[in-house]
């Protein structure tokens, strides 16, 4: 294929060279109708481009084809079958995944107990039963690693009607199961695998980052090019490959949940990075390795942090890492991750992707260099500089054990039957009807219908005193929990 090309690209850039106009959405007409204090804040080239429907891009509205080049280019150049593009973000596209595998079914879907919200919004949506698939824990580190072969294994003797299983690789941490390893278990059976690998968009391009889920033999996999790719946020790609899910299903699916009004902003942003990399990505991520590499050993010089790279991999750890991700455990110099987090933030104006109790991460991307990763040495060692006797608030930790829930209930069920908000102090016991979501990274700590416990709470609630953010509970502060009335 002719991946010199950009059909979507190049079909906004025939737009603006032709002088179109139409008289159909948006209604702001290429920013005519755009108030001037927005112009001078966002700029008018992006209401120019914002031009889908008028455009007649969209392959719903017309016999161009454009999308659907796109795509069959982004899937020969990921070394899929098939891919579909998405303007809602990954979020979207795994719900479309989990309901193409495990809709209407009753055995459920096996999923890892640590997957994104997302994920658990798909089961509340879909009506999908969990069946969870519990993660390794290094109970020291307060860490989870994805599952291995041997717990899929475990969860389909288990559960052996599930209609397949979809795991977290790589994590938001840039740990990494063994995909190849679970795909095998799964097809064993003849059942498939769903890789949500939001944060893997930059793998197929360099074989010094880990394996690519469809190398490995995943059957979906599902990536957010905003992650770790250079698209706009809301760009999402899911790919396809064999025979264990139907194709016409899947989109089917993702049409049901999709926006009848995609921004052609985000699908060319898709298109013109499956170009780039092509022709550049070895060359772009090679470099962009060597400046991860770099950061590495000068800030494990910085006294009291400890990046995170050997403690993350073995036999009982996980399979591969992302090195672009920039672990750091700050837990030796005293203070919390939140806390190095705010003073960055404050201080140095520098935004850190996810912190928790003892670590901060740095996400390095292909447009780092050497200025940038100076940028983040320097305000990392003026951080630690500058503490004298640091006093993390404290927090609550639980046992691995006090983390796994018992599910009583289908999350669907429990969000959308009879709630009821209860003091926190009382929940213990209750049926769970929210989800309670440390965030970032996402994870959620408690699922609906799943039971809550006493440590549990503990550990949210003193999260939140901590520096701990749980976006989606009803109560910000958790002064209430929401659970199912009558459990």
């Amino acid at each position: 294929m002719n991946h010199t090309r950009a059909p979507l690209l190049e079909a906004l850039a025939d737009y603006h060279r032709l002088g179109r106009y139409g008289f159909t959405p948006p209604g702001h007409r290429q920013g005519r109708g755009t108030d001037e204090r927005v112009l001078e804040v966002i700029g008018r080239d992006a209401f120019e481009s914002d031009v889908l429907l008028t455009a007649g891009l969209d392959d719903r509205l017309s016999r161009g084809g454009y999308l659907t080049r796109a795509e069959a280019l982004m899937a020969d150049a990921v070394r899929a079958e098939t891919a579909f593009f998405s303007t809602c973000g990954s979020s979207l596209s795994v719900k479309a995944a989990m309901m193409a595998v495990a809709g209407g079914q009753d055995g459920g879907l096996l999923v890892a107990r640590d997957s994104h919200k997302s994920i658990v919004a798909g089961l509340i949506f879909s009506g999908v039963l969990p069946r969870w698939i519990t993660p390794r824990w290094d109970a020291a580190r307060h860490f989870s690693h994805p599952p291995s072969p041997q717990e899929v294994r475990r969860a389909w003797e288990q559960h052996p009607d599930a209609a397949g299983a979809l795991i977290v690789s790589p994590s938001p941490y840039g740990t990494c199961a063994d995909i190849a390893g679970i795909a095998e278990v799964c097809h064993q059976r003849g059942k498939p695998l769903i890789v949500d690998e939001a944060w893997g968009a930059h793998l197929p391009f360099h074989e010094d980052l880990p394996t690519w889920a469809m190398d490995a033999g995943a059957d979906i996999c599902v990536v957010s090019v905003h992650k770790m790719g250079a698209g706009f946020e809301q760009g999402s790609v899911f790919h396809l490959q064999g025979d264990l899910v139907d194709p016409t299903r899947l989109s089917e699916c993702a049409d049901l949940l999709m926006t009848t009004s995609p921004n052609v902003l985000i699908y060319a942003a898709l298109d013109g990075w499956r170009r780039q990399m092509v022709e550049r990505g070895h060359e772009l991520l090679g470099s962009a390795l060597r400046v991860a590499d770099q950061a590495r050993r000068q800030l494990a010089e910085i006294p009291g942090i400890t990046v995170l790279e050997k403690e993350l991999l073995g036999a009982e750890a996980s399979h591969d890492l992302d090195r672009m991700q920039v672990l750091m455990d700050v837990s030796g110099t005293g203070a919390s991750g939140y806390q190095a987090a705010d003073w960055l933030r404050e201080h140095r104006r520098i935004d850190i992707g996810l912190t928790d109790h003892r670590r901060v991460l740095a996400t390095l991307s292909m447009a780092d260099d050497k200025s940038t990763i100076d940028t983040l040495i320097d305000a990392i060692g003026n951080w630690r500089g500058q503490l004298h006797d640091p006093a993390p608030p404290r927090i609550t930790l639980p046992s691995p054990s006090d983390l796994e829930l018992e599910t009583a209930m289908l999350p669907r069920d429990a969000f959308f039957g009879p709630v009821e908000a209860v003091p926190a102090e009382e929940a213990a016991g209750r049926i769970a009807a929210e989800q309670l979501t440390p965030y970032p990274p996402g994870i959620p700590v408690v699922v609906p219908g799943e039971v809550l416990d006493a440590a549990v709470v503990d550990y949210l609630r003193t999260g939140l005193d901590a520096g701990m953010n749980v976006p989606d509970a009803a109560d910000s502060r958790l002064r209430t929990i929401r659970v199912v009335v009558g459990t």
